[in-house]
């Protein structure tokens, strides 16, 4: 395909996602059906595009004076992708291009951003988020969002129950990754150019043998939080994927216990073929259709990681469409969640035992009002610090430790986001519950 028929391929798209609420990759996955033509070129060029569309949605329609999908799209090329006026006009003028560049959009797609507009248009956030946005990073929450609004690197943890990272270097160099500066087992590949194929990491030996596992660097810093130690008993309570559970399992050697607990036992079950894989031989299914299983570790764990389902806020790199389809009754819900989450979770602490509580959201009515919430009602438990939590496992460089103190609130929880860690947004905390004979 040349570049007008796949312009014309990203507009419909588009249209797909914003008028009949596909996500990106369902719709993309439905034109590729149409388009048995289309090489994977192309479709990381159409895919590439929407997603900058959206990343930018907000100052992309200001700039264009609409936010039609035609208007997202060719202010994408301009504004996101760097294209000039002639490329654009060179493209549009192909077979099975758009219609012509009209007037107006010609003026627009070269005029100066505009410094004077509102926060959450130069921010790329919806509207309804600028009290949250502005209490969570005050003067900072423009640049803060404009870094979320940005293609996303990618992030390999070293799987170090089978191979140090050392020996992984080799496989990972030949997929372009370079070591890691936050982390000492892991390495990271360097956003692409949003118009080319990424790699795709599945197909290298090196996983298939189970020697790593793709997790973003602010998961690994948060399950490093929990310093899980050999021959420990642990839960992850909201397993899902089972990302953190196999982490946890690495850094315990396989000895003791990691039980993956998960309400959707579908989640859970697709945890086995990443467990074999790893070959963490330490790791039980807390499945929920065995209650009295699971019933019995209560009071019983040294660690209890809780993971909390959150909004995604600090995913919006990577999952620009649910940027706009996220809704305050859903904040409400996430928020009723998480506290019914905490304290479930919180019975399965030992006394002296800890509680981690972590989210993929930067937003405090998710984060630090929980954690407040639950110890105001829960005086067994109090906060410690977090980022010492992760230093003291032992996985972070000396870049990764002065990131997660730069992070740290007041010596207890720890916010990464990508302006400041170049990690996704996360957040996590540890409360200690009180010996017995304290």
């Amino acid at each position: 395909m040349r570049d007008g028929g796949r312009i014309a391929a990203a507009i419909d798209v588009l249209t797909d996602v914003l008028n009949r609420h596909q996500p990106v990759k369902s719709a993309a996955r439905d034109w590729g059906k149409r388009a048995r033509y289309a090489g994977s070129k192309d479709r990381a060029f159409v895919s590439g595009l929407v997603l900058d569309a959206l990343r930018k949605k907000n100052s992309i329609a200001h700039a264009m004076g609409s936010d039609e999908p035609r208007a997202l799209i060719l202010g994408a090329l301009a504004h996101a992708w760097g294209w000039d006026i002639m490329r654009i006009d060179s493209a549009m003028d192909e077979e099975h291009a758009p219609s012509k560049l009209t007037l107006d959009e010609r003026e627009r797609l070269v005029m100066a951003p505009d410094v004077t507009a509102e926060p959450w248009i130069s921010g790329d956030y919806p509207d309804w988020m600028e009290p949250m946005m502005e209490r969570v990073f005050g003067e900072e929450k423009v640049v803060e969002a404009q870094a979320m609004a940005v293609r996303a690197d990618v992030d390999i943890r070293v799987n170090t129950l089978k191979v140090n990272a050392e020996k992984a270097g080799g496989p990972m160099r030949s997929a372009n990754a370079v070591e890691s500066p936050l982390l000492k087992n892991a390495y990271h590949i360097p956003a692409r150019d949003p118009s080319e194929r990424e790699a795709s990491l599945e197909s290298i030996p090196a996983y298939s043998k189970g020697w790593v596992e793709v997790q973003d660097a602010g998961s690994q810093i948060a399950a490093a939080a929990s310093n899980a130690k050999a021959g420990e008993q642990v839960l992850d309570y909201c397993a899902g994927g089972g990302g953190k559970t196999l982490a946890m399992a690495a850094m315990m050697e396989g000895k003791g216990q990691v039980h993956a607990y998960d309400i959707d036992g579908r989640r859970l079950s697709a945890l086995i073929p990443r467990l074999k894989r790893s070959g963490a031989h330490n790791v039980q299914l807390a499945h929920p259709s065995e209650p009295e299983a699971v019933e019995a570790l209560k009071g019983q764990m040294d660690v209890v990681f809780v993971d909390a389902p959150c909004t995604g806020t600090g995913t919006w790199r990577r999952r620009p469409d649910a940027k706009w389809r996220l809704k305050e009754k859903q904040l409400q819900k996430r928020i009723e969640e998480q506290t019914e989450i905490l304290e479930a979770a919180s019975q399965f602490v030992k006394p002296g035992g800890r509680l981690v509580y972590a989210t993929c959201s930067f937003l405090m009515e998710e984060d630090e009002d929980r954690v407040a919430a639950f110890l105001s009602g829960h005086p067994d438990f109090t906060e410690q610090s977090a980022g010492e939590a992760a230093i003291a496992s032992g996985l972070l460089t000396d870049e990764g430790a002065a990131t997660v103190k730069a992070g740290s609130r007041a010596g207890t929880s720890v916010r990464l986001t990508p302006r400041r860690a170049g990690t996704d947004g996360f957040f996590f905390s540890v409360m200690v519950r009180k010996a017995q004979d304290a």
